[in-house]
């Protein structure tokens, strides 16, 4: 199984990638920096200058509904911002 799961397009990602060309992916819980720019360096053909890491926490969801209160959690994800070198570009919307 690939480290990349999917890229995160969501407002604050794009404008992360306009501006200042950092990218916004989720990738698996276990996974490091090192084995994370590598991934990248691969699948997008790109130079990689740094990799920020995210662990987001797990949150409980609470769903009302005719059959009454439905409770569960959505699990936790680990998110990386990767900074790319100036005048590279990663397409995102090509792989989705």
């Amino acid at each position: 199984m690939s480290i990349l799961i999917k890229p995160i397009i969501t407002e604050k990602a794009n404008r992360l990638s306009e501006k200042k060309g950092v990218y916004c992916f989720r990738v698996q819980t276990d996974a490091n920096k090192i084995q994370i720019k590598k991934a990248i360096e691969e699948a997008y053909g790109v130079n990689v200058e740094s990799v920020n890491t995210a662990i987001m926490p797990a949150k409980r969801v609470v769903k009302y509904t005719k059959a009454g209160m439905i409770q569960g959690r959505k699990p936790k994800f680990k998110k990386a911002y990767v900074k790319v070198r100036s005048g590279e570009v990663i397409n995102i919307y090509e792989n989705i």
